[in-house]
């Protein structure tokens, strides 16, 4: 109420500047009556003619940005500025706040890994972010206030929408060319809509090796236990002389021996799975594992292939030294089973320039066509299905090696040419390859350096 008394005083200015006026008239024009009427009409006029300019100052401010200060007036015009311009202030400060928390939350649904798009109530885009553009070959910018549906064409994506059914997800195959999306839509606010994308191609690849792993093991297990049973069977219910009761032993022998090979193969994989990296201190001979490398591959060739092994490297490997054995024992090892009788079977070392190291397997077997080449350190994968049980092979070999070499950092590279064998090279980094011998380094000689004398 502070106006109050400078506006009672301007109205008391506003009486005696009237009345001044009204005697003035009275005493040089002698009427009485008018100098009253004159006198009223004069101090209004004075009071409209103050708030008339107040008042315009305010609304020309009130028009403009009102980035300014509001007129800074007394009286009643001068409160009212006051509390127009905070009000307006506390306008601003308020949707400054109400701004940055919506960039904030775009920001945040912009940073998620799936994709998110708002569309009005024609279904027309509103706002998406760059995730669910790439999912649906989209351009943020461009394709807004564009209706959905004229911009992704796949039928089921259409008919989706079209359906307004959206209890359950749809799946879109091939939505940009390649993968799968899974899209789920609500409805929200006033008409809104939301369309949720994930991609999810590596979940539906996971999930089909995951079945086949399973068919692929039940199919590899059935087969020797179909045969196990039809020998018992046999032996049961048949008279066998001892030269087939033999016979039938060794058959059922060599069954049990698949079966333990591929439970022991199966066991080694999902060791190599859900163990830690090797630690980089721990140096393994690897003239040590190529000499029993060396003796198990002469034992099982009996002589029928031309085997060549070097067996003075006199390097040594970081890493665990069964895992090793295995990843270089499965290469010879198959290099000496489909390699023909007569045939060669090379295994050497070579030490690169940028101090990494590569194990080679070379045979002169059949070789095996390109496009074989992508899958063959996938589970149960085989070139020749037939072929590949007839030499006792499982079938997870070369993914155990794959899994060996990730896990110590190295690299399975594979090159094969039909009628010209195969070469198949185990890469080590150079902070797992060192010389018999050597000064340790990195974090083997930090861990020595700190070792009490």
């Amino acid at each position: 109420m502070n106006w109050l008394l400078p506006r009672f005083v301007l109205a008391v200015l506003a009486v005696l500047l009237g009345a001044a006026i009204g005697i003035w008239i009275e005493h040089w024009l002698k009427l009485s009556m008018l100098s009253e009427l004159l006198s009223a009409s004069c101090a209004v006029a004075a009071l409209v003619l103050v708030d008339a300019i107040r008042g315009h100052r305010l609304l020309q401010w009130l028009r403009g940005s009102q980035l300014d200060t509001a007129p800074r007036d007394s009286g009643l015009w001068g409160e009212l500025a006051y509390r127009i311009e905070r009000a307006v202030r506390d306008r601003d400060k308020t949707i400054a706040r109400e701004r940055t928390q919506l960039d904030q939350f775009l920001s945040a649904i912009e940073a998620s890994p799936n994709g998110v798009m708002m569309l009005d109530e024609q279904d027309q885009i509103h706002w998406c972010n760059r995730v669910a553009a790439d999912h649906f070959s989209l351009d943020p910018q461009r394709d807004l206030r564009q209706r959905v549906t004229n911009l992704v064409r796949s039928p089921a994506f259409v008919a989706y929408m079209q359906a307004g059914q959206f209890e359950k997800a749809l799946i879109l195959n091939n939505v940009r060319g390649l993968g799968t999306l899974s899209v789920v839509v609500r409805r929200y606010g006033e008409g809104m809509t939301l369309v949720l994308s994930q991609d999810i191609t590596e979940r539906e690849r996971a999930d089909a090796m995951r079945r086949d792993f399973v068919a692929n093991v039940s199919h590899e297990i059935r087969t020797p236990l179909t045969v196990l049973s039809g020998f018992i069977e046999t032996m049961s219910s048949l008279p066998l002389t001892d030269t087939e009761r033999r016979r039938v032993l060794t058959l059922m022998g060599q069954q049990t021996q698949r079966m333990q090979g591929l439970v022991s193969d199966l066991l080694t994989l999902a060791q190599l799975e859900g163990s830690p990296r090797p630690a980089p201190d721990r140096w393994v001979a690897l003239d040590g594992l190529l000499a029993r490398i060396n003796s198990d591959a002469l034992a099982l060739s009996a002589g029928r292939h031309q085997i060549d092994v070097q067996l003075d490297t006199h390097i040594e490997l970081a890493g665990v030294e069964s895992e090793l054995l295995s990843a270089a024992a499965n290469l010879v090892t198959n290099a000496v089973r489909y390699t023909p009788e007569g045939g060669d079977v090379d295994v050497s070392w070579r030490l690169l320039s940028d101090g990494s190291g590569e194990l080679s397997v070379i045979d002169t077997g059949p070789g095996i066509p390109r496009e074989h080449l992508p899958r063959l350190t996938e589970r149960f994968y085989r070139v020749d299905g037939s072929r590949s049980r007839e030499t006792g092979g499982t079938g997870l070999g070369l993914s155990i090696v794959k899994h060996v070499l990730q896990r110590h950092g190295g690299e399975l590279q594979i090159s094969s040419e039909p009628g010209k064998g195969s070469k198949f090279k185990l890469v080590f980094p150079a902070v797992r390859v060192r010389l018999m011998g050597e000064t340790p380094l990195g974090v083997e000689s930090a861990m020595s350096s700190s070792l009490p004398n």
